[in-house]
């Protein structure tokens, strides 16, 4: 067994038995940026030491801050447990070592990025034909997204932004909701875009933008537009009512453009496709498969309708570069990066049609029955309507409300995280793995139903 071989047989070791605590481990680490600091940094050694025991010495120091992020009961933020088959091939992955920027240099996983992006335009209902990206997460898939719309948009008003730049361009309009996603502004201002210049749409109680506001923000002004709708408010759930709101935007010559970083995948399920009406009506749509469809991170995927603007954008030179039509290099910011699409291509093959419709519904399954279980708590509000995968909570006050949340990390049962949502504290749930059983939201209902006594006790004392 020479090196490499002894290293990776540690690595399945100590990652089998890291997966076989998930169950029982504190769901929140037990040690803190500090401890880990001072587990991990000093000075570099003069001297190199064995691969494999650099691996096993690396588990065994890493493990007290290690979040149980593929585990039952991790609903922080909107962040999915990874699939066996994903997990699997994202090994597979990392050891074909493969540059997936070209199809003449690696065609076996562009194949497979391209016959998975083909599966997902076919599961969410999108344009046939559609360009799909594969970037490192939902940040990235809206830049990338708007990236290709605003070069689309000054093309149409007549100037090439590849050879004019920006600088003396017709002034480009972005319409936004006003509960959209913070990675939206962000990735406006990647793109040269100031708050100052984007226009906010007045949003519903449950973060959907409004109709009649939207028309009214377009009505006033006029030259190249760009839209930005929301699939999965990222708190409540909520959907924009996409039917309405496209034909709108359209009138208005409009680029409309879909976060649905998790709410995209609503689209796959029978029962949960009325929330996505109208969607495919867009330009381009952003996705993060980390998040629903339970790949590992580093994979989110960038859908432009038409695969023009998307080359527009980015396709670049280089003498030493080989060309074939339509390579990944010419979608996405990346020329050399890693076969991130294979994961995606695995769990798509895993699961099937009907297993993504069913992965799709068991989350929202598991975020009604959380819901009801909250709700059954004295004290205890549930502040949305839960149509897909979300569940947003508070006690009566920002203070316990709070606290609350501090209590379920320490207690070490389930992770929740906090927000803000109308000015007030609230705690957020996400249901996003796979791996969530009736059994876990048993036990985190149970927790909070005991921690909130506590909570009380403090906040009045």
């Amino acid at each position: 067994m020479d090196e490499r071989e002894r290293a990776l047989g540690a690595a399945h070791r100590l990652a089998t038995e890291f997966l076989g605590t998930l169950d029982e481990r504190p769901v929140w680490p037990r040690a803190d940026l500090e401890e880990m600091l001072g587990a991990f940094g000093g000075a570099l050694p003069e001297h190199g030491a064995d691969p494999t025991s650099v691996v096993e010495a690396m588990a065994r120091l890493a493990d007290p801050g290690l979040v149980a992020i593929p585990g039952g009961r991790f609903f922080g933020f909107v962040i999915g447990g990874t699939h066996p088959a994903a997990l699997a091939a994202d090994w597979l992955v990392s050891a074909w070592d493969q540059n997936s920027g070209s199809s003449k240099l690696t065609p076996t996983t562009v194949a497979m990025e391209r016959a998975a992006g083909q599966w997902m335009l076919e599961l969410l209902g999108l344009p046939d034909g559609a360009s799909v990206g594969f970037v490192t997460g939902g940040q990235v898939a809206n830049f990338t997204c708007l990236n290709a719309a605003r070069t689309a948009v000054l093309a149409r008003a007549g100037w090439d932004l590849a050879t004019r730049g920006m600088r003396s361009s017709p002034s480009l309009r972005v319409v936004v909701g006003a509960d959209r996603h913070g990675s939206i502004d962000r990735a406006l201002r990647f793109l040269g875009f100031g708050t100052d210049e984007i226009t906010v749409v007045d949003a519903d109680d449950q973060g959907r933008m409004r109709v009649e506001a939207l028309e009214t923000a377009l009505t006033d002004g006029d030259g190249p537009l760009i839209v930005c709708l929301q699939a999965g408010e990222v708190h409540t759930g909520a959907f924009d009512d996409f039917e309405a709101l496209v034909p709108v935007a359209k009138r208005h010559d409009a680029w409309v453009h879909v976060d649905g970083a998790f709410g995209l995948w609503a689209a796959a399920s029978p029962s949960l496709r009325r929330l996505t009406a109208g969607m495919a009506q867009a330009d381009s749509w952003a996705t993060d498969a980390h998040k629903t469809l339970n790949v590992p991170y580093d994979c989110g995927m960038a859908i432009v309708r038409d695969p023009a603007d998307s080359i527009a954008a980015f396709r670049t030179g280089g003498d030493y570069l080989i060309y074939s039509g339509l390579d990944p290099w010419d979608v996405t910011p990346e020329l050399s990066r890693r076969a991130r699409g294979v994961p995606a291509w695995a769990v798509l093959r895993s699961l099937g049609s009907s297993g993504v419709a069913e992965l799709v519904d068991r989350l929202h399954t598991n975020a009604v029955a959380m819901a009801v279980g909250l709700a059954d708590i004295p004290g205890l509000e549930v502040l949305n309507d839960v149509v897909y995968t979300q569940v947003m909570f508070r006690l009566e006050s920002d203070a316990a409300t709070r606290a609350l949340g501090e209590e379920i990390l320490a207690e070490g049962t389930a992770a929740v995280t906090g927000a803000e949502w109308r000015g007030r504290a609230a705690l957020r749930c996400s249901m996003s793995s796979w791996a969530t059983t009736s059994a876990d939201i048993a036990l985190t209902v149970d927790a909070f139903r005991r921690l909130i006594f506590e909570v009380h006790s403090h906040t009045r004392g």
